[in-house]
C-alpha cells in the first residue's frame, strides 16, 4: 500500500471511529504526539477533540458521518463529508483537511456549511 493510501485509511479510520462514539480509541490509534487545530472554535490537543465528540454525540445521539470523498497529496488528506445530526435532516457539508506525520494525524483544518433544504441547481452538495 502506498503512503497516500495508508494516509487515507488512517484518516478514514480516525474520523469514523471517533464519530461512531469512540474518540478515545481513535486518538490512541490514529493521532500523533500533538494535535494542532485550525478551527477557531476548537482548542489544540486530543482532549479537546475527545470532549467535542462526546458533547456532539450527547446533543445528537443519532448523528451519522458519511464520508463521500477522500483525496490525498503529500502529507495531506482531505475529506468531503455529510454530518447528519438528526435522521431526516440534511445535515452539514464538511471539508476537512488533515496533515499526517509518520502515518499519524497531527493537524486539522475544516470548512463547515449547512446543507440547505433547497438549491438553485439540481446538483446537490455531494
Amino acid at each position: 500500500m502506498t503512503d497516500l493510501e495508508s494516509n487515507k485509511n488512517t484518516v478514514i479510520g480516525y474520523y469514523q471511529m471517533a464519530f461512531e462514539g469512540n474518540p478515545e480509541k481513535a486518538v490512541t490509534k490514529y493521532l500523533g504526539d500533538r494535535y494542532i487545530q485550525h478551527n477557531p472554535e476548537a482548542e489544540d490537543g486530543s482532549d479537546s477533540f475527545i470532549g467535542f465528540v462526546h458533547y456532539l454525540r450527547s446533543e445528537y445521539p443519532e448523528l451519522r458521518l458519511e464520508i463521500k470523498r477522500v483525496i490525498a497529496e503529500g502529507d495531506l488528506v482531505a475529506t468531503h463529508s455529510n454530518l447528519i445530526l438528526k435522521p431526516g435532516e440534511p445535515g452539514r457539508a464538511l471539508a476537512d483537511f488533515f496533515r499526517l506525520e509518520d502515518g499519524k494525524v497531527v493537524e486539522h483544518w475544516d470548512v463547515i456549511q449547512d446543507v440547505p433544504d433547497h438549491s438553485a441547481n439540481p446538483n446537490g452538495m455531494f
